[in-house]
């Protein structure tokens, strides 16, 4: 590939989290951002290929651009499971080598797939055999003593070299040993210099950093030093955070959503969801961050989370909600 590949990056993304980017979320995060580049929760080789794949993989085409992350070290496997998402219309596939939970180390992947960048480059380069779209890496900057910068480094050499040209870098070590997954997400420290170090070191490869972002001003002082940032807890804490980002990140003219314009846009598909026999809730329990910070949001949450598992509940529920909220919901932004 003869072209800059961070040229073609999406500048935003939502990181991949487990229980909380399935299709719902997404879709919800559509009503407020038609741009940024979506992520299934990772989902790991073996269920993709013994598993329910409709269950697994179906989403609505609004939720384009969309990346599948995968999880698993076994390059014939993942090529078969890329070829799937390739043939599913996803936008692209990711491989997970930054997830330090016990339940990957013991699949041998994951976080730990950082001690091997050989294998890494050869899943890299099977999977790219097999599709046309991108297949990009998302990994931590290190893994309990191998942190440093030249570790780093050479991991991304490496598996540059099997093919990847576009990498997403959490910029915190992993502990593999001694912290749980969510200890994992704020104990080891920030070492964003380490991200713009790659950069630097590498100009043809995109580079997007993650971790830690909390807000568009952060974001848009890292796109200083890196091709693209990715976004996690904080677009589901506040997914309004993302309301202006069409406008302000893509250049786009349409109108920042109000807030009660996003749940009226959410009905059609509640209402799809809940005939199908789904419980609202399955849907619910991601818009209830919508309206923090406004007058209202604890009528909100109250409302949703006393009626949202009812049998009958369904988008009547969330017209309640909002009327409960008096002007607040209807009237700001």
């Amino acid at each position: 590939m003869t072209h800059s590949s961070s040229a073609l990056m999406n500048p935003l993304s939502i990181a991949p989290m487990m229980d909380y980017t399935d299709r719902h979320f997404r879709y919800f995060l559509r009503q407020i951002s038609r741009r940024v580049l979506l992520y299934t929760e990772m989902i790991t080789t073996a269920a993709i290929l013994h598993g329910n794949r409709s269950k697994l993989l179906d989403f609505s085409p609004l939720e384009h651009p969309l990346a599948l992350q995968l999880g698993g070290d076994d390059p014939q496997q993942l090529a078969d499971c890329a070829l799937i998402g390739q043939d599913w219309g996803y936008d692209e596939i990711n491989l997970n080598v930054g997830c330090p939970s016990d339940r990957v180390q013991n699949g041998h992947f994951g976080a730990c797939l950082m001690a091997k960048p050989e294998q890494v480059a050869r899943c890299v380069a099977a999977m790219q055999k097999r599709v046309q779209i991108p297949v990009t890496v998302k990994h931590r900057i290190g893994i309990d003593h191998q942190d440093s910068y030249s570790d780093l480094a050479n991991f991304v050499r490496i598996v540059a070299d099997g093919g990847c040209q576009r990498f997403t870098v959490h910029a915190r070590k992993a502990w593999l040993q001694g912290l749980s997954p969510k200890e994992n997400r704020t104990i080891p420290p920030l070492r964003y210099d380490d991200v713009y170090q790659l950069k630097r070191n590498f100009p043809p490869l995109g580079i997007e950093i993650n971790g830690g972002i909390t807000n568009l001003a952060q974001a848009r002082d890292h796109l200083a030093h890196v091709d693209a940032v990715m976004i996690g807890r904080a677009a589901y804490d506040q997914p309004y955070l993302l309301a202006t980002v069409d406008r302000d990140f893509y250049g786009e003219s349409t109108p920042i959503p109000r807030r009660q314009e996003i749940i009226e846009g959410m009905l059609p598909y509640v209402e799809e969801w809940t005939q199908k026999g789904w419980k609202l809730h399955s849907i619910s329990r991601h818009l209830l961050n919508l309206f923090v910070g406004q007058a209202g949001t604890k009528a909100w949450k109250r409302h949703i989370s006393e009626n949202a598992h009812r049998p009958e509940a369904g988008p009547q529920t969330l017209r309640e909600a909002l009327a409960g909220m008096g002007n607040a919901g209807v009237h700001r932004q």
